[in-house]
């Protein structure tokens, strides 16, 4: 029996989006959802921001955006670039001569806010600076920062306003013939964000950037984005995905990850279900799971583990995991290889244990996947 079968209602019809490209990075189409995040370095900083960049590129981030705010952080942008082992949007507000320096210092991707980069005029420059240099656009709307005349004409951030904003900013593009951009149209509120993004994927095939802005901390956060971006990319919504937290750039990597993962729209690492231990608990349920996640953060290869605490639940979930382990009383519990019983193991011994076990299945997927793959060719 397949551990992971095909089921209709699964499946999420993702919207047929045209693909651009974020350096080596394809965006719409068919092409993954990308995680991003953002560095929180003093941009200026080559050395801090290297070390940030790599570290969330080693936790899965596909693209990494840096704030570009003055010269000092353009002219470190070209050290970051080229010690980044992924793409690197370079992100302006207020200066369009910063987009323009960015495109030169090699910057795969300029997000630019319509509403505060400046008139026409000065979109036009950061357009040709793009054309010149092969970097993609990504128009970032806001609803904290809409032009005048559209707040005038609605009164208020509102959807309407948003994707009208983004539209107006797409025709520009459009008319100075560059094709190469995405899109996104953040709030803080998920049912304006969560309209905005609906309006546009249905007004335009260009591929979009989803975020919930200024999310907030780790927790409250997560919940935030997990239910906005979750809903939209259920619907089909979203090539790109940024989770926005007040937290380290690599946990917005990993909720990214958890939320796409929990949808089934991409797979990485190792994917535990547990429970959320009661009385009957044959070991410590929540501990086990921490120390587990933590010691195995370092597997890329997509696979599934079972820590459950009794036997209630724990041999049916273990039927639909790659390695299980229930707990059974009287200091050992059961292990579980690709659904089916195993063998015993005592609880201090499960961890060191469940870790090998982890570690050798995965080398076991990539050989598999590696041989498949030969036969293919």
């Amino acid at each position: 029996m397949s551990l992971n079968p095909v089921r209709p209602w699964r499946s999420i019809d993702r919207r047929k989006s045209r693909q651009i490209h974020v350096g080596n990075v394809p965006v719409g189409g068919d092409a993954p959802i990308a995680v991003q995040t953002m560095t929180n370095t003093d941009s200026g900083d080559a050395r801090a921001t290297i070390a940030q960049v790599q570290a969330c590129a080693e936790a899965g981030a596909d693209i990494v955006r840096v704030s570009c705010p003055d010269q000092a952080a353009t002219a470190a942008l070209r050290d970051v670039v080229r010690e980044s082992p992924v793409p690197i949007v370079a992100d302006i507000h207020f200066h369009y001569k910063r987009a323009i320096e960015a495109a030169e210092a090699g910057a795969a991707c300029l997000r630019i806010n319509p509403g505060n980069i400046g008139d026409d005029t000065r979109v036009k420059e950061v357009i040709r600076a793009a054309k010149d240099h092969g970097c993609s656009i990504r128009i970032g709307v806001n609803a904290g920062s809409l032009e005048r005349h559209l707040l005038e004409k609605y009164g208020e951030p509102c959807p309407e306003a948003m994707v009208e904003s983004a539209l107006d900013h797409i025709r520009i593009l459009e008319d100075n013939e560059f094709r190469e951009y995405k899109i996104s149209v953040k709030a803080s509120d998920v049912f304006l964000s969560a309209a905005a993004y609906q309006g546009i994927a249905d007004a335009t095939d260009a591929p979009i950037h989803l975020g919930i802005t200024e999310a907030g901390g780790l927790v409250s956060g997560t919940i935030k984005s997990a239910i906005g971006l979750g809903n939209l990319l259920w619907m089909g919504i979203g090539d790109t995905i940024r989770v926005s937290l007040s937290a380290d750039p690599v946990e917005e990597v990993r909720v990214g990850y958890e939320i796409l993962k929990s949808l089934g729209l991409r797979h990485r690492g190792v994917n535990i279900i547990s429970c959320p231990s009661c009385a009957r608990q044959g070991f410590d349920v929540i501990k086990t799971v921490a120390t587990l996640e933590e010691r195995l953060a370092h597997v890329k290869t997509p696979m599934s583990l079972s820590i459950i605490g009794c036997v209630v639940n724990g041999p049916g979930e273990a039927l639909m995991t790659d390695v299980g382990f229930t707990g059974g009383g009287a200091g050992s519990g059961m292990v579980y290889m690709a659904g089916k019983q195993s063998h015993k193991k005592s609880n201090a011994e499960m961890v060191d244990h469940i870790v090998e076990l982890v570690e050798k299945r995965a080398e076991e997927i990539e050989a598999e996947n590696a041989a498949a793959a030969q036969a293919a060719e």
